[in-house]
């Protein structure tokens, strides 16, 4: 079964303080509800707790640190989920579920299985 992630982009919050946890016994409603299709998932720290990598030059180049996140938006990145689904339609079914799609957006993309991107055993 094809497999798609359900990056949520919401307001830039810190998801371990107290009062986020209204909303996050929503988003543990939606896990038990969506149980049977949920491969994984994790909510992400606020951006400014973010750095931002680059190499200048290409492999090898020198590496640049930034504080904070990579653009500045209204909406961040702050979460996702893995979502074994029949096809996209049902993976939109699911992510319409999702607490961020009610106040701010999820983007749903389909993840290519990729045998060389396989940890090895």
């Amino acid at each position: 079964m094809p497999t798609y992630i359900a990056l949520t982009y919401t307001a830039d919050v810190d998801w371990t303080a107290p009062e986020q946890a209204e909303e996050m016994a929503q988003y543990s409603r939606f896990g038990q509800e969506s149980a049977d299709v949920i491969r994984g998932g994790a909510v992400l720290y606020p951006t400014g707790t973010a750095t931002t990598v680059r190499v200048t030059g290409g492999e090898g180049g020198d590496v640049v640190l930034s504080d904070g996140p990579y653009a500045e938006t209204k909406e961040a990145l702050t979460g996702f989920f893995l979502l074994e689904c029949a096809d996209l339609d049902e993976a939109i079914r699911h992510a319409t579920r999702i607490p961020a799609a009610w106040n701010g957006a999820v983007e749903v993309r389909p993840v290519p299985d990729l045998p060389a991107m396989a940890p090895s055993e």
